[in-house]
């Protein structure tokens, strides 16, 4: 543990409020006043800010410049975490990261507890119910508060107009906490005067302008973006014999990013993808920001969501929930433009921790989000964060005794379900060890969205990366697979399609599978079992696909034909490997479900055997005797999860975790992080999709903070093998 510390302390440099300064900050040369913090000019600007004439009370200090002053921007490199915490709050603004430097334009605001900040900053912190200090959590009497303008005072007092600031037409000024006595005279705790209360609907989100921004936006063109190939596990079966349980693999491949590199941000696609190459987002983040997130969990979620709000384009639009006891909305839908990005990024930094864990209201005020929004990006999803157990909808943990898991449907709202609309996904991150995995992966599981363990806190930002360069490339959406007999006697017996729903109509002549939506360069296989009786006819099964197109908006059509050859006599045929990898992939998720079911019996002993069996059929295997890397990395990690049901305590801790984090992965064919960032971790990835790697990589160059050594992959999604590492 000590270790961790450590390492997480040396990395990040803690300078986003993850430790507990003394209130005076000191300078090498002594103790530093109030004055000093604002520039040693408050006898200047003090009329225009009312405050408490008694030491320790807050100032708010402007310093104009001629020329238009400009709002501190974060880095491009997002939240830089500097070396020393003391040295950025003198310097630096700990909400922006922004220089304090008198001449430049801000107004800053120095709090009683002697901390200076920008007071625009401070302002939306306050705004949104923050009223404590950001570095040493005082409480205070007096907070500052930026207001509209009024008539009876067009001009305001102490007005700023920061550049991309939006309440540029306002006011500036400090509001003294009141409190208030009951009947019996007594005080209570005190209350702020202003108060920023949410809309009863969220019908505001940001209007849609599909217009071309800088440089324009391609319109796209009709392309096929689907292949589908079939593949039989024999490709041939004598005439005369009839066979049962035969097995036919399906695939689909969509296609990879079409059209001219974009060098601009200033377009609307993620970097590295190209003008035509995807279709824009609404993106819901909803995120945990209970008492036990209080540290470095926060400091590294605000990094994790400024990468994220950094890699948006000008017409994804964000909306962040976060939740604790109760839930609120941060900001409405808002186009992440630059202005836009750097209000996300004012919001995100005013979390503070505390109180308990309600995560099925945030998952309320999220689908509300959803649901009352006026206009729809093409795409919609929702990220869901949690390090805790649920404490306010139903006690999940799951002990030895316990014979039924609780239904954590009731967690979901329906419109996220899709019972008003689509199906939104919901991909949630449970994040150490103390978050309910069960309650998460469920969430996930039933809602079409994937479940990724974070084990180590410092990996948190590469987890959402790879989530949203997977969101970021979606070209197929409302993806509808059927299976239909050509031949009589011909029967549909069975279909493998993992978490992916699927229906074999009551005569077994066709079945059908919701696939939903596909990111850039993905695959899905789908096993379909089928009887075949004695015929000399080739064909056998026909196969339908039907799909949106998510960046024209057209609806395409596409199919294909199984044929098998029936010769008089076979003399030699030998099994497909392909079909082979996908039958070990298949029983080896399959697996994973049976051991967690007993394990999460207390059975481990019989979890563990369930596991070790699975490894010797895969060992025997023609796949794994072919030298398959995906077995090879399939064996790995059922002696990973063997190893994590030691004992109950490292189930409980995180065996149960990784293990649903891969059976989500393998269920859904869909890359997901588990576990710590190991070079055997890395051997998993056999899902990740170029647009992942490509986030990947730009998150391990995101900051010029020391990072834990990692290497890049090197995606190349095919039946060869997962990704290299180089």
């Amino acid at each position: 543990m000590a270790n961790s510390w450590s390492r997480a302390k040396r990395a990040f440099g803690l300078n986003l409020c993850v430790s507990m300064p003394q209130t005076a900050d000191i300078d090498d040369d002594g103790p530093r006043t109030a004055e000093a913090a604002t520039g040693g000019r408050r006898d200047s600007t003090d009329a225009a800010f009312p405050s408490d004439s008694s030491p320790g009370g807050s100032t708010a200090t402007q310093e104009l410049q001629p020329q238009m002053p400009t709002t501190p921007n974060p880095s491009s490199g997002g939240l830089r975490l500097r070396r020393s915490l003391s040295r950025s709050t003198k310097k630096t603004c700990t909400i922006c990261l922004g220089t304090m430097k008198a001449g430049q334009g801000h107004a800053l605001f120095t709090a009683e507890c002697s901390h200076t900040f920008h007071f625009q900053c401070i302002a939306f912190n306050v705004k949104y119910g923050n009223y404590v200090c950001p570095v040493c959590r005082a409480k205070w009497k007096e907070l500052p508060f930026q207001a509209p303008l009024t008539v009876e005072h067009p001009h305001g007092r102490a007005r700023v107009n920061p550049v991309n600031w939006s309440q540029e037409d306002g006011q500036m000024t400090v509001i003294r906490m009141l409190t208030r006595a009951n009947s019996a005279n007594q005080q209570h705790r005190p209350l702020p005067f202003f108060h920023a209360s949410e809309p009863s609907t969220f019908n505001d989100d940001e209007p849609l302008n599909f217009q071309p921004v800088t440089g324009g936006i391609m319109q796209p063109k009709s392309a096929r973006r689907v292949e589908i190939k079939s593949v039989p596990l024999f490709s041939a079966v004598p005439k005369s014999v009839s066979q049962e349980n035969f097995i036919v693999l399906i695939r689909l491949k969509s296609s990879n990013a079409i059209g001219e590199q974009s060098p601009s941000r200033n377009l609307n696609i993620a970097p590295g993808m190209s003008r035509s190459s995807r279709a824009p987002v609404d993106l819901v983040t909803i995120l945990d920001t209970s008492g036990s997130m209080a540290g470095t969990k926060l400091a590294l979620l605000k990094r994790a969501m400024s990468f994220v709000i950094q890699n948006l384009g000008p017409l994804d639009r964000l909306s962040v929930i976060a939740f604790s006891s109760t839930a609120r909305r941060l900001f409405p839908l808002r186009k992440m433009t630059e202005s836009g990005r750097q209000q996300a990024l004012l919001a995100v930094n005013s979390l503070v921790s505390s109180g308990g864990t309600n995560i099925a209201e945030g998952l309320r005020k999220g689908a509300k989000v959803i649901d009352e929004r006026k206009e729809q990006n093409p795409v919609c999803s929702v990220i869901l964060l949690s390090d805790g157990q649920d404490t306010y909808t139903m006690s999940s943990n799951l002990g030895r005794n316990l014979q039924t898991r609780p239904d954590y449907r009731s967690l979901i709202p329906s419109s996220i379900l899709g019972h008003t609309t689509h199906q939104i996904p919901v991909h949630t991150f449970g994040f150490g060890t103390d978050h309910d995995s069960s309650a998460m992966h469920s969430i996930s599981e039933i809602s079409g969205g994937t479940f990724s363990f974070i084990e180590s806190e410092i990996v948190i930002q590469d987890a959402f990366a790879q989530c949203i360069g997977g969101l970021l490339s979606v070209v197929v959406k409302e993806m509808h697979l059927t299976v239909e007999s050509v031949q009589p006697g011909v029967q549909i017996v069975a279909i493998k399609s993992g978490s992916y729903t699927n229906k074999i109509e009551d005569n077994m002549l066709s079945g059908s599978i919701n696939v939903a939506n596909l990111y850039a360069d993905e695959e899905r296989d789908f096993l379909v079992y089928i009887n075949l009786p004695p015929s000399q006819d080739t064909r056998q099964l026909r196969v339908r696909c039907a799909y949106v197109d998510a960046i024209s908006k057209e609806t395409v059509s596409l199919q294909d034909e199984v044929r098998i050859e029936r010769p008089e006599t076979v003399v030699s045929c030998t099994p497909s490997v392909e079909v082979d990898r996908q039958i070990i992939r298949v029983q080896s998720a399959e697996a994973m479900q049976d051991a967690r079911d007993a394990a999460d019996h207390g059975a481990l002993d019989e979890a563990v055997y369930i596991l070790e069996e699975q490894r010797r059929r895969l060992a025997d295997s023609l796949a794994r005797l072919s030298g398959d890397q995906l077995c090879l990395a399939l064996d790995a990690e059922l002696r990973e999860m063997q190893e994590r049901m030691a004992s109950q305590q490292r189930y409980e801790s995180s065996g149960r975790a990784y293990l649903l984090s891969g059976l989500s992965s393998h269920s859904w064919q869909r890359a997901t992080a588990r576990g710590d960032s190991t070079e055997s971790a890395s051997l998993l990835h056999a899902y990740q999709t170029p647009s992942m790697v490509d986030m990947l990589h730009r998150s391990q160059i995101f900051s010029s903070s020391p990072r834990v050594p990692t290497r890049r992959i090197q995606s190349s999604r095919s039946f060869s093998g997962p990704p290299q590492l180089r």
